[in-house]
């Protein structure tokens, strides 16, 4: 019985890594040849503007599927980084932290009332239950469900130290398991006990290690690694 149910567990697993690779692979293409499109659009008819617009609205939904938690956000800026080089970097950047900043500030400002009937028309019950046991604590209450909610080894980080911890979550791999960046980000604004502006600061550092590199010296070392 217990075997059974550990291959049931594993075959699940497998399936949804399959789903999420299948996922990150269609938007990769979809967005990659979008901007092809673009640019070939703008070199035939000299129009800077629509190729902006474009590229604007591209990295619009991009920065929309950062903010949704457990969405491939990332994975998906880290391959048009890989497919577009320097050129994109930039650009990349900016809807990543455009995303976190757009998960953080929901969780952080949109009342938990709102969200709970919201989470319950999606029929996402966990959600409902974490907003549930929330919304009556006070902020050191609040600091302490963060802290059963995260790996024990991050657990001295989430005193004085949880911008640090939200830092190191951000960028540590496999964090999908997690809700990927928009769902760390939405935790944290969901908690109350994080600070807007010192939030934004530190998401913008912890996203910007990549993107810089590959600015500065090209695609070459995601590849290689």
């Amino acid at each position: 019985m217990v075997k059974a149910m550990e291959g049931h567990v594993t075959t699940s697993s497998l399936l949804r890594l399959a789903q999420r690779i299948a996922v990150i692979a269609v938007a990769v293409y979809l967005l990659h040849r979008l901007i092809d499109w673009a640019t070939s659009v703008t070199e035939s008819s000299g129009n800077m503007p629509l190729m902006l617009g474009l590229l604007a609205l591209l990295l619009l939904t991009y920065a929309l599927l950062m903010a949704i938690p457990f969405a491939p956000g990332i994975e998906i800026g880290v391959s048009l980084l890989v497919l577009r080089g320097a050129e994109i970097a930039p650009f990349v950047y900016g809807a990543t932290l455009g995303g976190l900043t757009l998960a953080f500030l929901a969780g952080r400002y949109v009342p938990y009332a709102w969200l709970h009937g919201l989470f319950w028309d999606l029929r996402i019950s966990s959600g409902c239950r974490l907003l549930e046991r929330l919304a009556p604590l006070k902020r050191e209450e609040r600091l302490t469900l963060l802290r059963e909610r995260i790996p024990g080894w991050l657990e001295p980080l989430t005193g004085n130290g949880r911008y640090l911890m939200l830092a190191v979550l951000l960028n540590l791999p496999g964090n999908a398991i997690l809700g990927g960046g928009g769902g760390l980000a939405f935790i944290a604004g969901l908690s109350r006990v994080y600070s807007t502006w010192v939030t934004i600061a530190v998401m913008a550092a912890a996203v910007l290690p990549v993107p810089l590199l590959v600015w500065v010296y090209g695609s070459g070392f995601l590849e290689r690694g």
